[in-house]
């Protein structure tokens, strides 16, 4: 309607809610397959608790095109329908009482495409990935498979790749079924998990070498390899993604990683320069600085820390870009050798004892003026959590041995 000559215009539910809404007898164009139809609001219908739309095509492309323009109208309404109603997150509990075995809660994480730090050409095919992935429906069930599209998601902690599952599941507008391992029982509880998901949702695992490894749950690997491509999978897996997440794919069971189970493979690395870049730009408002070439040099010695890591120290000192960067560069010397380890506590206390002598006038959010107390107030809480603590105690790429983080496949 934003294409017609004239439209009412409407308030909605919202207060900056627009609706438009068509005059009797008026007609709308649409073009599909290169095919002009038109919609007319027919006001001659004899009930008043709903309007008859009337569609016109023309003779010559009605057997062309009226099937799959329907499925196209069909398809695209699921669209805004799923747009319009919020996300939630769902978690699931131990207990069996009534049968419910999970919670949720509204799902308002902030992450999209545009917030991660990724490649701009694997972002993008990403983004063009899962999009092909909600217009296949048909394609998938002409091949006789279940419509669903599983990712693994593998690097070092703190490379984003929580981030990137929620970013994923704002932009498709999918709920967000996240299974904790340690509360199934066993792989019979597993799969009643599974037919308990809805379909239109991101079901997602996370740390599954840990519990490969570790062997802490219930769950033989047989049940995880049911859950990803059983029989069950096939017949109650509509309509779904799956994300496992892992620090390394290199010790995994390679049953676990061949195609069918595992369709696409992203690699998420920790930072360079690129990486580096972005952050800067996010976090600092910097697009360039003169201590940039020098960040670049330590890079390319192969000194690295996670995205996560210089995130935070550029959060610490976000009200002082200079002070930020240096703080980056002397993480990098002495803590970025690829471990991803940085001792930010550590951190934050050398960077407290010194007095800023560059860049007059700009104050760190952290240690300008109260920020003596604050650090303080920050030792006496880290000092309580380590004695509570104390007292308790790559890429996408369809193909497993690439591991350069570029490649694509479908």
């Amino acid at each position: 309607m934003e294409d017609s000559d004239y439209t009412n215009l409407f308030t909605g539910k919202k207060s900056n809610d627009i609706i438009l809404h068509l005059d009797p007898n008026q007609v709308i164009d649409d073009y599909f397959l290169g095919a002009r139809v038109s919609w007319i609001n027919d006001d001659k219908s004899d009930t008043t608790c709903c309007r008859t739309l009337v569609l016109k095509v023309r003779r010559a492309d009605k057997r062309r095109i009226l099937r799959p323009y329907l499925q196209h109208i069909h398809i695209t309404s699921d669209e805004v329908e799923q747009k319009k109603k919020g996300l939630n997150l769902y978690i699931n509990i131990g207990s069996h009482e009534q049968n419910r075995r999970w919670r949720s809660v509204p799902f308002n994480h902030p992450s999209t495409f545009d917030t991660i730090v990724m490649d701009s050409d694997l972002k993008n095919k990403l983004k063009s990935d899962l999009e092909s992935f909600l217009k296949t429906k048909q394609y998938y069930h002409r091949l006789g498979r279940a419509w669903k599209r599983s990712y693994l998601l593998y690097g070092p902690s703190g490379t984003g790749k929580s981030s990137f599952v929620a970013a994923m599941a704002n932009f498709i507008g999918y709920d967000v079924y996240g299974i904790d391992l340690s509360r199934v029982l066993d792989d019979s509880d597993l799969k009643t998990l599974l037919l308990q998901t809805t379909s239109k949702s991101v079901i997602l695992i996370e740390d599954l070498d840990r519990f490969l490894m570790d062997k802490s749950t219930g769950v033989s690997l047989s049940g995880v390899l049911n859950f990803m491509d059983g029989i069950l999978n096939a017949c109650c897996a509509e309509e779904r993604v799956m994300v496992f997440t892992m620090n390394g794919k290199d010790h995994v069971d390679p049953a676990i990683l061949r195609p069918g189970r595992i369709d696409v493979h992203i690699h998420f690395p920790l930072c360079d320069f690129a990486a580096f870049k972005t952050l800067a730009s996010s976090y600092l408002g910097v697009k360039d600085h003169k201590l940039f070439p020098q960040v670049e040099e330590i890079f390319l010695t192969g000194a690295s820390l996670s995205p996560a890591e210089i995130g935070e120290l550029m959060l610490a000192n976000r009200n002082s870009p200079s002070r930020a960067l240096k703080s980056v560069i002397t993480a990098l010397q002495t803590d970025g050798d690829g471990r991803g380890s940085l001792n930010i506590r550590r951190q934050w206390t050398d960077n407290s004892s010194r007095k800023s002598t560059e860049d007059p006038g700009e104050h760190s959010g952290v240690f300008s003026k109260e920020g003596v107390h604050a650090m303080k107030d920050f030792r006496k809480l880290y000092g309580l959590l380590r004695f509570k603590s104390n007292k308790t105690s790559e890429s996408f790429d369809m193909t497993p041995d690439r591991k350069d983080g570029q490649s694509y496949g479908s």
